[in-house]
């Protein structure tokens, strides 16, 4: 009895230190597939700049991508699979706003995080 209680507290002290590990691993994970779906978006973004000659106005914003603008005769889509708009690592909606706010971009494609709530240089955001 005394070896099985010996067995369970060492597997406890061993799952206590992997723990925070694989929890972080996971949170890194979904940051990368966060900074890789904006990526993404990105050249979709391009392709519908390719086509129409402008991005999409924060006023059209994604849904752009999916349905077509009443004023934009050149539209070419849909420029994405699904009839849907799509959704960040968290399941969040992306925000978008077209022209930028930061210097040297055409456009910001953001994700606010594992939260929903971040702001600023908390998001992640196009490079």
């Amino acid at each position: 009895m005394l070896e099985l209680l010996v067995v369970i507290a060492i597997l406890g002290l061993l799952i206590g230190m992997v723990a925070p590990a694989v929890l972080r691993q996971l949170g890194n994970a979904r940051t990368s597939v966060a900074h890789q779906s904006i990526e993404r978006l990105g050249s979709v973004l391009d392709m519908y700049k390719l086509d129409v000659g402008v991005y999409p106005t924060t006023e059209q914003g994604l849904q752009a991508l999916v349905q077509q603008p009443t004023d934009v005769p050149n539209w070419n889509g849909p420029y994405l699979k699904d009839d849907r708009l799509p959704v960040d690592a968290w399941n969040h909606s992306y925000v978008y706003q077209e022209p930028s706010s930061r210097p040297g971009h055409d456009y910001d494609l953001c994700s606010k995080g594992p939260s929903g709530n971040a702001t600023g240089d908390a998001m992640i955001c196009n490079h």
